[in-house]
């Protein structure tokens, strides 16, 4: 299911002047998660904002992040926005039928992607994936942060591939849970830098 080519991901992780340590952090701080979560949603929706569209946080419950609209507010699609900034150091050795190397690697919430399947289904809008990616050297060595993104549709058909041959569940940690309720999310499905495209959604 990947693309054809050179992989421009991949890194040679020994030569990396930060390495990762291998662990799991185990100290999910899932208010400070969502904090920062938020201040890149608003960044998204800026960009949309200045080139023409109109955009706002998704009112309805359980909906992705953004929903994008033409200027005489018609409504063209949704956006959900995930940032990354560790990558899965053992993907190889825990998913090894994943077809993924760390530096590729990106993730999303299980539970949230079966939703918006069902989603993109029910409202017969498009609905994208945005996953905005920090300054690792393995995942951009230039730029501060760049944007991948793809249609909710191709990521099904991945997920329909691969199946659980890309989910894992992770141990809780300190932070998963909230004034009594387990808020942090554990299962987890991974897709390939390779299989997005690069930029934002419905701008190019």
């Amino acid at each position: 299911m990947q693309a054809h080519g050179v992989n421009p991901f991949l890194y040679v992780c020994q030569n990396c002047p930060t390495p990762c340590d291998h662990q799991s952090k185990l100290n999910y701080q899932f208010k400070t998660d969502l904090a920062f979560s938020e201040y890149f949603e608003q960044q998204i929706i800026n960009r949309y904002q200045r080139h023409g569209f109109l955009a706002e946080n998704t009112q309805q419950a359980g909906y992705p992040d953004i929903a994008v609209y033409h200027k005489n507010q018609h409504l063209i699609g949704f956006v959900e926005v995930k940032i990354q900034r560790r990558t899965f150091m053992t993907v190889q050795r825990l998913l090894p039928q994943a077809d993924l190397c760390p530096s590729e690697t990106v993730v999303l919430n299980l539970s949230d992607l079966i939703r918006y399947f069902k989603i993109a289904e029910t409202t017969n809008m498009p609905l994208f994936i945005i996953w905005g990616v920090l300054s690792r050297p393995c995942f951009i060595p230039v730029h501060k942060i760049h944007y991948y993104y793809q249609d909710i549709k191709i990521l099904k058909t991945i997920y329909q591939h691969y199946g659980d041959k890309r989910r894992f569940r992770r141990r809780s940690g300190k932070g998963d849970v909230v004034d009594g309720q387990h808020k942090g999310v554990v299962v987890n499905y991974h897709f390939s830098l390779i299989e997005l495209i690069a930029g934002t959604p419905f701008l190019g």
